[in-house]
């Protein structure tokens, strides 16, 4: 009775919002007050048969590059207008791939997601592949037009998969410290937000493989909202980190507390689109991703080679990974708690996941006599 009773409040709430959204919009338009619009293309992933790519249309934001002496306050600023965004509702897209066109029309949060079925499977060596993105309306303010190009990762080449969280897991976000993960979020930027010690060399190896050929996708996969997608594609590119698709989450009243629920959806997709790579999966101890981890490892048995889950919790909390821990174990599965990312290597390297040359240039304490 409760569940219903929020259910239909929650959606009573969207229903507000987007006739908010959408009036504000119409009132703009009628004053002239809208600002041009701009295609944001997110990081697709596809097959060598399906490409599937993600994106939104918004009126132009006005934020700056970040850089690496920007001021606390030039960062507040550009954080204000990612979350103050406005976005274009029912925006209609056209992408064009390879000869192939496909619209779309976007939702009220002006999100929209591109499908190519692919008359001829893809082949060579390319892996990031180009989408063209064109406005086919609304007209933009000024009636130029409105262009972007998306890529789409297609995985050639690879041994397994990698999903790997990324507050408290790549970067530094203490996310169990609500105060502090604002500061950090707000104030800093890309080149000042820290990576863990390590985990771009760690990821490169897991990339490479035991080989060092291989050209294995990593699927980034968090509860930050797609607002502030281009601080963490941007945190990727300036720390080294490889580049792979991202998976981030509309802040909406309807998925607003369900991490859980979202993260597994995302997984699941991804085991779905790539049946026959094995995956890796890493994160955290400071939320659900053992949890989590631990839930893909029932359902695909056979198809988690390993879980790291970075040590960022005491006390009780400990106690209960290590529980789940050894659950996964029970299930064929190794799920390892790791104080650093050296920990990881070492594991990833005894199990020939990477190159046992790598571990060395992934943490000093690595090449310490043991």
């Amino acid at each position: 009775m409760l569940r219903d009773i929020s259910r239909t409040l929650v959606s009573a709430a969207n229903a507000v919002e987007q006739r908010f959204d959408r009036l504000r919009f119409d009132g703009k338009r009628r004053l002239g007050l809208l600002d041009p619009f701009e295609i944001l293309p997110y990081r697709g992933h596809g097959t060598a048969r399906r490409l599937f790519l993600k994106g939104r249309v918004l009126e132009e934001r006005g934020i700056t590059r970040s850089g690496r002496h920007d001021t606390p306050w030039d960062n507040l600023r550009n954080m204000a207008r990612r979350f103050a965004s406005d976005e274009v509702p029912s925006a209609r897209v056209r992408a064009s791939f390879g000869g192939l066109t496909a619209e779309t029309v976007a939702d009220e949060e002006g999100f929209f997601d591109i499908r190519f079925e692919l008359p001829q499977q893809l082949t060579g060596p390319t892996r990031w592949h180009p989408v063209e993105l064109e406005l086919l309306h609304p007209v933009s303010p000024g009636g130029g037009p409105v262009r972007s190009t998306g890529q789409v990762l297609v995985p050639t080449g690879a041994d397994f998969g990698v999903v790997s969280d990324i507050d408290d897991t790549v970067v530094r976000s203490s996310a169990t410290n609500v105060l502090k993960m604002a500061r950090i979020v707000l104030l800093s930027n890309a080149h000042t937000r820290l990576p863990f010690e390590g985990v771009n060399a760690f990821y490169e190896a897991l990339r490479r493989s035991v080989e060092g050929r291989a050209h294995n996708p990593i699927f980034y996969v968090s509860s930050s909202p797609w607002n502030i997608y281009d601080v963490l594609e941007d945190f990727l590119n300036v720390h080294g980190v490889p580049e792979g698709p991202l998976f981030l989450k509309d802040w909406s009243l309807s998925v607003l507390g369900k991490h859980r629920t979202y993260k597994l959806g995302i997984i699941r997709k991804l085991l779905a689109t790539y049946p026959d790579l094995p995956f890796v999966l890493i994160g955290d101890s400071g939320e659900e991703d053992p949890e989590i981890y631990l839930q893909t490892a029932r359902e695909h048995p056979g198809r988690i080679t390993a879980i790291y889950i970075r040590d960022v919790t005491t006390g009780e909390r400990d106690a209960q990974v290590r529980a789940i821990a050894r659950e996964a174990s029970s299930l064929g599965t190794e799920m390892i708690p790791v104080e650093d990312t050296a920990e990881a290597a070492e594991h990833a390297a005894s199990v020939g996941l990477i190159a046992r040359d790598a571990v060395p240039g992934i943490h000093p304490r690595s090449s310490a006599p043991r």
